[in-house]
C-alpha cells in the first residue's frame, strides 16, 4: 500500500479539522442539555413565600401547601401532656377571681408540677393561648358560658389567663357567683355565666321523690328559661353539662311522669345514666338551633369525668396522682364512655341543624384530655386543714389543666 507524505502545514490543518469535528458535537450536546434543564425549571413552581404576618383579604393568601394542609387535617384531640416550663401564667395573687375550693396554693398544696404542662397532638402544634389575640377576636363582642359549676371553672380560668393583659370590671346584677358578668373596658367585651345544670327546666327538691332522699325533676323537652331567653345577646354560647347527671333525677315530657334515674319508685321506669343527658343536650341544642333571632356561634364542650379512687366521692374517695397520665395508659369506659357517647351523637345531630340554618356548632372535645389529668384536682386544698369536707377530684385547681382549655377555645375562634 502506497503511504501517504505530508508536508507540516498540511498536518497542521488536518489536526485542526479533526479537533473542530470532535469539539463540535460536544458543544452542540451541551446546549441542548441546557436547554432542557431550563425548560423543566420553568414548568417547575416557585416555592411559595409564607409570611408571619397576617392576611386578611382572602385572596391574597397564598395557595395551602402540604404542610398547611397536614395542619388543617391535624386531630387536635389526639396527643399527649407535655412538659411545659414556661407555665403558670398567672398565679393566685395576680387573679383575683378564683374561687377559694380550686385555690390549691392558697390551702398548701405542696406540688406544683401539675401546673407545668400543656397538651400536644401528635401530629401539629397547639399554640398555647395568646390573651392578646384573643382579645382582638372578640372586641366588641360577647360570650357566654352555659352549664354547672365546671362551665364557671373554666371560664375563671380564662378571666384569670386574660388578666395578663386586663382585669375585667364586674357588672353583674346578682351576688349569686352563677350568674357572674364581667366587662372588659378596653375591648368592648362581656363576659358571663349562666348557671344551668342539667340545662332543661328544673324542680328542685321534686315532691314526687322518694321520701328521706333529694330528688330533681326534669322537663326533659323544655329547655330552661335561665339561658334560652338570654342568648340573643351573646356572640359566642358554649353549652356544657355533666357531673349534675349522677344524681337522683326524675323525668317528665309533656308535663307528664315518664320516668326517673336512680329513683327506686315502684311503678315508674328506670333509665339508664345516659338518657336524660342525651335528652337534655338535645332539646338545647334545638332551643338554640331553631331560635330565629340567634345568629352567635355555638361550641359544645365535652363532658369531663372526676377522678375519685379508692371509693366513692362520699365514702373516701380522692385524687392523690401527682402526674397524668400517658395516653395509652387509660382509656374510656364505663359511665363516662356512656355519657361521652350519648353526647357526641347529639352533637352530630345538632351540626346537621346547624347546617340547615346556616349557624356554627363546634366541639370542645375535653373528655379523653381530661381523664389523662387525675393529677390536677384540688382533692383537700380546696379548704382549710381543719374541715373534713369530701375531696374535690371534679373541679380544677386554679391555675391547672383547665387553663389548657382556652389553648383550644382559641383555636376554635381564630
Amino acid at each position: 500500500m502506497e503511504q501517504i507524505h505530508l508536508t507540516k502545514t498540511q498536518y497542521r490543518s488536518f489536526n485542526k479539522k479533526v479537533v473542530f469535528q470532535i469539539i463540535l458535537p460536544i458543544i452542540l450536546f451541551t446546549i441542548i442539555a441546557l436547554q432542557l434543564v431550563k425548560n423543566i425549571s420553568i414548568k417547575t413552581p416557585p416555592n411559595p413565600i409564607i409570611s408571619t404576618s397576617y392576611i386578611n383579604n382572602e385572596e391574597q393568601r397564598a395557595p395551602p401547601t402540604e404542610s398547611d394542609t397536614s395542619i388543617q387535617k391535624c386531630d387536635l384531640y389526639s396527643g399527649d401532656w407535655i412538659p411545659n416550663m414556661d407555665a403558670p401564667y398567672y398565679t393566685n395573687e395576680t387573679c383575683w377571681v378564683i374561687q377559694e375550693h380550686q385555690n390549691c396554693m392558697k390551702y398548701g398544696r405542696p406540688d406544683t408540677e401539675f401546673m407545668k404542662w400543656r397538651w400536644k397532638p401528635n401530629d401539629c402544634e397547639l399554640p398555647v393561648f395568646d390573651p392578646i389575640k384573643f382579645f382582638e377576636i372578640v372586641r366588641n363582642k360577647s360570650m357566654a358560658f352555659v352549664g354547672d359549676s365546671v362551665a364557671r371553672n373554666q371560664m375563671q380560668s380564662l378571666i384569670c389567663l386574660l388578666s395578663r393583659v386586663e382585669h375585667p370590671l364586674d357588672v353583674s346584677t346578682s351576688k349569686d357567683d352563677n350568674f357572674k358578668r364581667w366587662y372588659y373596658q378596653s375591648y368592648n367585651f362581656t363576659l358571663v355565666i349562666l348557671w344551668s345544670p342539667y340545662l332543661v327546666k328544673t324542680i328542685e327538691n321534686d315532691p314526687n321523690g322518694r321520701t328521706g332522699k333529694t330528688f330533681w325533676g326534669l322537663h326533659l323537652d323544655e329547655a330552661d328559661d335561665v339561658w334560652k331567653d338570654e342568648i340573643d345577646k351573646y356572640d359566642y354560647v358554649i353549652v356544657s353539662a355533666g357531673q349534675w347527671f349522677f344524681r337522683p333525677l326524675i323525668y317528665y315530657e309533656k308535663g307528664q311522669f315518664m320516668g326517673c334515674r336512680y329513683c327506686e319508685i315502684d311503678n315508674l321506669t328506670e333509665y339508664s345514666l345516659s338518657f336524660g343527658f342525651r335528652n337534655a343536650f338535645r332539646t338545647a341544642f334545638k332551643a338554640i338551633l331553631e331560635r330565629e333571632s340567634f345568629k352567635g356561634k355555638v361550641y359544645m364542650r365535652t363532658f369531663v369525668p372526676g377522678h375519685f379512687e379508692g371509693g366513692e366521692w362520699d365514702h373516701g374517695g380522692d385524687c392523690l396522682r401527682k402526674r397524668p397520665y400517658k395516653s395509652n395508659e387509660v382509656k374510656l369506659e364505663g359511665e363516662t364512655l356512656e355519657l361521652y357517647t350519648a353526647q357526641m351523637e347529639e352533637f352530630r345531630e345538632g351540626q346537621r341543624l346547624a347546617q340547615q340554618r346556616g349557624l356554627s356548632l363546634q366541639l370542645l372535645d375535653m373528655t379523653q384530655i381530661m381523664l389523662l389529668r387525675p393529677d390536677g384536682h384540688p382533692s383537700t386544698y380546696g379548704r382549710p386543714a381543719n374541715l373534713t369536707w369530701p375531696s374535690d377530684c371534679v373541679h380544677w385547681c386554679l391555675p391547672g389543666p383547665i387553663d389548657s382549655w382556652s389553648d383550644f377555645l382559641l383555636k376554635m375562634l381564630d
